[in-house]
């Protein structure tokens, strides 16, 4: 009885701590994926990509445990010039009919204060995956309409480089960097 008593409490253990796990999907109304680049050193180009999809799984109230899911629809991409938007969508850049889909997948998250973390893990672009980190700051959660909603603010830079996007086209045409904000409303499922 002694030696079963420690699996007993593992296995319950185990159980409570799945149990606690909550999922969360993106609502997608309610969210945005945006980035902003600079064009000849002068001025930013903004834009968007309107598909995508994102969960976080965790199991604390605070997300200091918090795994995060992404992927988008690369060809959603939408910087509200069609002529433009093609051309990101071409070999160029993207190569959407290689590569449809990026995706980012946290490995870890580091508590700053004040609700605010490092997030960082792996995203990959056009078939390149590099790790990556962003600021990310947990705004609270809500009801709304009787449904638990947990906003978020991500910030992270990126370099073009890093993902072979846009090689012929260097600085200062287009910067190498560029910075990707996103804002998200999270439904408990």
């Amino acid at each position: 009885m002694k030696r079963i008593l420690p699996y007993l409490a593992a296995a319950a253990l185990l159980q409570v701590t799945a149990w606690a796990q909550t999922t969360w999907k993106a609502d997608p109304a309610h969210s945005r994926i945006g980035f902003s680049i600079t064009h000849l050193g002068i001025s930013d180009i903004t834009g968007a990509f309107n598909e995508f999809e994102v969960s976080i799984v965790s199991d604390q109230a605070d997300f200091r445990d918090a795994v995060f899911a992404l992927n988008i629809d690369v060809a959603s991409i939408d910087t509200a010039i069609e002529r433009r938007d093609n051309h990101l969508r071409s070999p160029d850049f993207f190569d959407v009919a290689k590569h449809p889909q990026m995706t980012f997948r946290s490995t870890a998250i580091t508590p700053l204060g004040d609700d605010r973390y490092r997030l960082t893990g792996d995203l990959t672009i056009a078939g390149v995956t590099k790790e990556t980190t962003a600021e990310l700051w947990y705004r609270g959660t809500t009801d709304n309409q009787g449904k638990a909603t947990a906003g978020f603010k991500l910030k992270a830079k990126l370099k073009r480089s890093d993902f072979n996007i846009g090689p012929k086209f260097g600085p200062p045409m287009i910067s190498d960097e560029l910075v990707v904000k996103a804002d998200g409303e999270f439904i408990a499922q």
